[in-house]
C-alpha cells in the first residue's frame, strides 16, 4: 500500500492536475462524466504550479514525502520560459494559484449560509471505534508515523498533523500557511474540499478537539478525508480513460475521451514548443498523426477483411445461383434412400434365414446332447457291473492292501500335480501381469523420451560429427528374443554417447548465457551508479540554482534601493533648483551661474541613476539567461540519461 501511495504522490507532482482536467468525481462514489470539455481546465493554469516551501517554524510531518519539484523556484523574475509550469508573464505569475480542490472539478457543495446535519451515527461508540480504526490503519498505510492510544485521547496539535497530512494526501499542493492559526485555515480547507457538513463546525472546538462535544464531529471529518484519499487513490489506480493518459490511449478507440486525451496532449506540447519560439508544430503535429495512422490502420484492415468476406459470401451466392436446383438434388437423395431400404430388406431376408437355421442347429445339439447322456448312463452301469465282477473275485488282503495303497499313492501324486499345475498356473499369470505393467511403463518411458526430443527439437534427427543419428526408439513386446525387443539404435554405443555429448554442449552454452547475464548485470549497476551520480550533481547544480537565485534577489533589491535613493536625490535637487530659479529672479547674475552649477549637478545624477538602472537590469537580463540556459542543459542531459537507461534497459 505504502508503495502505491508513493507511487501517486510522485505521479501527481508531474502532473498535479491530472484529475482536476479530467473530472474527478466527488464524494467517493465515481462515475464517468458524460462531457469532459467543460472540466478542463486552462492551458495557462491548469500545468503545473510553483512549489510550496514549509515556512520556517512550521512543525515538521511526521511523514516528509519530498515533491519532484521542490527544486523549482517561486521567484517570476527567474522563472524559465522552457517549464511547461510557467506559461504567463512574469508579473502575472508571481501570484500564487489556489488549489485545484476550490475549481469546478468537484462536486459542489453547500453554501455556507446553509447548515446541513450530519446522517451519519458519529455519536456511537461502535461508529466512532470504526471510524478509529480505518483512519489509524490509513495514516499507518500512507507511512504516517502514529500511536494507537493518539486517536483516543487527541490534542490540537496531533489533530492538526493528521488532518494537514490527509488534505495533502488529496491535494499535495494544497496551500498550509503555518503562520496563520489552525482556527482560521480549518474552516476554509474544509469548504476548498467541499466537505459538505462544513457549516455544522464550530472553529472554538479546535482549542480542545478531544472534548466529549467536539471529538465526534472533528473524528468524523478526519474520516471522511480518509474515504475521500482511498476513493482518489482508487481512481488513480484504475486506469480510467477520464485520467486522460496518453500511454493508455488503445490503438483502435472510439471513446471521446480517447479523442479528448491526444488533443489535451498536441495542445500541451504545442503550448510549451511556443513558449520555445516554435511556430510551426511538426513534431507535436506528426505525433498525433501517427497515432491516427495506425488507428487508422487498424481501421483499413479490418475493412480488407471485410471485403474479402463479402467477395467470398458474393463468390458463394454466385455458385448457389449457378446450381442446380435444391429440389433435384433432394430427389437425387431420395432415389439413394429407396435403393438402400431395398438392401436393407434383403439383409433383413439373410439374417432370417440365418436365424432359423441356428435354431434348427440348437434342436439338432440338444438331441444329440440327450444322447450322449443315455450314452453316459450305460457307460456308468458297466462301470458298476464290473466292480461287482472284481468284489467277486478272490484276492488276498495283502493284493487288496497294495492295490489299495497304489491306488492312494496315485491319487496323491495325482493331487500334487494338480496342485503344482495351478500354481504354475498362478506364477504364469502373475508374470503376464507383470510383464504387461513393465512393457506398459516401459512405452510410457518411450513415450516421454519422444515428447523430450520433439521438445528439445532433436527429432526426426540430430547432427553430430559422426553424422545424422536417429535417437528414436520403439518397444517390441512381441518378440521372444528380449535383445530385440527395443527398436532403434544402441542405447550404450550410440544414444547415450550423443545425448551425453549433446547435453555438455547445453551446459556450455547455459554457462555462457550466465555469464552474459552476469555481464548485463554488472552493466546495469555501473548505470545505476552513474544515474545516481548525476542526481547528486544534478542536486549540487539545485543548490548552486538556488544561490544564483538568491544573488538575483539581491541585486533586485539593490536596485530598488538605489532606485529609491536616486529618486529621492532627484527630488530634492528639482526642489533646490526651483528654490534657485526664485532666488535667480531677485539676485541676477550670481544666481543665475548658482543655477547653472546646480542643473549640471542635476543632470549628473540623473546620468548616475539610469546607469545605475541599466546596470542593474543588464545584470538580472543576464543571470537569468544564463540560469535559464543551464535549466535547458540540464533538462536535457536528464532526458538524455533517461533514454540511454531505457535503452538499456
Amino acid at each position: 500500500m505504502s508503495d502505491i501511495l508513493r507511487r501517486s504522490t510522485l505521479h501527481n507532482s508531474v502532473d498535479p492536475y491530472a484529475g482536476a482536467r479530467s473530472g474527478i468525481p466527488m464524494p467517493s462514489t465515481i462515475k464517468k462524466p458524460a462531457h469532459q470539455s467543460s472540466m478542463r481546465m486552462s492551458l495557462a493554469g491548469g500545468g503545473m504550479r510553483p512549489p510550496l516551501y514549509p515556512p520556517s517554524g512550521a512543525v515538521p510531518s511526521s511523514n516528509p514525502r519530498q515533491s519532484m519539484l521542490r527544486s523549482q523556484n517561486a521567484n517570476p523574475l527567474l522563472q524559465s520560459s522552457t517549464k511547461q509550469n510557467y506559461g504567463r508573464t512574469p508579473m502575472s505569475n508571481s501570484v500564487r494559484r489556489g488549489s485545484v480542490w476550490g475549481g469546478n472539478a468537484l462536486v459542489a457543495g453547500p453554501s455556507g449560509s446553509q447548515t446541513m446535519k450530519d446522517p451519519r451515527p458519529i455519536r456511537e461508540r461502535s461508529f466512532q471505534a470504526k471510524m478509529r480504526s480505518e483512519i489509524f490503519t490509513w495514516l499507518q498505510a500512507t507511512e504516517y508515523d502514529i500511536a494507537p492510544s493518539t486517536l483516543t485521547n487527541i490534542t490540537g496539535k496531533d489533530y492538526r498533523a493528521i488532518f494537514h497530512h490527509l488534505v495533502q494526501m488529496l491535494d499535495p499542493f494544497y496551500p498550509f500557511d503555518q503562520r496563520l492559526r489552525f482556527e482560521d485555515e480549518f474552516q476554509p480547507c474544509l469548504r476548498a474540499i467541499k466537505y459538505p457538513f462544513a457549516s455544522s463546525i464550530d472553529n472554538k472546538w479546535l482549542a480542545a478537539p478531544g472534548s466529549m462535544h467536539s471529538w465526534p464531529a472533528l473524528l468524523a471529518v478526519l474520516y471522511w478525508l480518509v474515504e475521500m484519499g482511498k476513493a482518489r487513490l482508487h481512481y488513480l489506480e484504475s486506469d480510467d480513460p477520464t485520467l486522460q493518459i496518453p500511454e493508455k490511449v488503445p490503438e483502435e478507440f472510439t471513446d471521446p475521451i480517447h479523442h479528448q486525451t491526444l488533443a489535451f496532449e498536441y495542445f500541451s506540447e504545442a503550448y510549451v514548443a511556443f513558449f520555445h519560439g516554435a511556430d510551426v508544430f511538426e513534431d507535436q503535429e506528426r505525433t498525433l498523426e501517427e497515432h491516427y495512422g495506425r488507428k487508422n490502420e487498424t481501421t483499413v484492415t479490418e475493412l480488407a477483411k471485410e471485403n474479402a468476406l463479402l467477395e467470398q459470401l458474393r463468390s458463394e451466392y454466385e455458385a448457389l445461383q449457378s446450381a442446380a436446383a435444391p429440389l433435384e438434388k433432394v430427389q437425387k437423395d431420395h432415389g439413394f434412400l429407396i435403393s438402400d431400404r431395398a438392401k436393407f430388406q434383403d439383409c433383413l431376408q439373410r439374417f432370417e434365414a440365418r436365424k432359423s437355421h441356428l435354431i434348427d442347429t440348437i434342436a439338432y445339439e440338444k438331441a444329440e446332447l440327450e444322447s450322449r447322456s443315455s450314452t453316459l448312463e450305460q457307460l456308468k452301469a458297466e462301470q458298476q457291473r464290473l466292480s461287482d465282477v472284481v468284489k467277486e473275485q478272490n484276492l488276498s488282503p495283502e493284493e487288496v492292501i497294495r492295490m489299495n495303497t497304489d491306488h492312494e499313492t496315485l491319487t496323491r501324486s495325482l493331487e500334487d500335480l494338480r496342485h503344482k499345475i495351478s500354481e504354475t498356473h498362478k506364477t504364469v499369470m502373475s508374470l503376464e501381469v507383470s510383464m504387461t505393467n513393465r512393457a506398459a511403463a516401459a512405452e510410457e518411458t518411450l513415450d516421454a523420451y519422444i515428447n523430450l526430443l520433439n521438445n528439445l527439437g532433436l527429432l526426426p534427427h540430430v547432427n553430430t560429427p559422426q553424422g545424422d543419428i536417429d535417437l528414436v526408439l520403439q518397444l517390441n513386446t512381441a518378440t521372444t528374443n528380449p535383445h530385440q525387443m527395443l527398436v532403434g539404435a544402441d542405447i550404450r554405443k550410440i544414444i547415450k554417447p550423443t545425448l551425453s555429448t549433446i547435453a555438455e554442449s547445453k551446459r556450455s552454452e547455459r554457462a555462457d548465457v550466465e555469464s552474459e547475464r552476469i555481464k548485463v548485470d554488472n552493466e546495469l549497476d555501473q548505470l545505476t551508479l552513474e544515474c545516481e551520480n548525476v542526481d547528486e550533481e544534478v542536486g549540487e547544480t539545485e543548490k548552486k540554482v538556488a544561490g544564483l537565485n538568491e544573488q538575483a534577489d539581491d541585486l533586485r533589491d539593490a536596485a530598488q534601493q538605489e532606485s529609491g535613493l536616486s529618486n529621492a536625490e532627484a527630488s530634492r535637487l528639482e526642489k533646490e533648483l526651483a528654490h534657485a530659479r526664485t532666488a535667480a529672479l531677485s539676485s541676477g547674475m550670481g544666481a543665475k551661474s548658482r543655477l547653472q552649477a546646480l542643473q549640471f549637478s542635476y543632470r549628473e545624477q540623473v546620468t548616475k541613476v539610469a546607469k545605475v538602472k541599466d546596470e542593474t537590469i543588464r545584470a538580472i537580463a543576464k543571470n537569468s539567461h544564463d540560469i535559464a540556459l543551464f535549466k535547458e542543459e540540464v533538462s536535457a542531459q536528464l532526458r538524455h540519461l533517461k533514454e540511454f537507461v531505457e535503452e538499456g534497459s
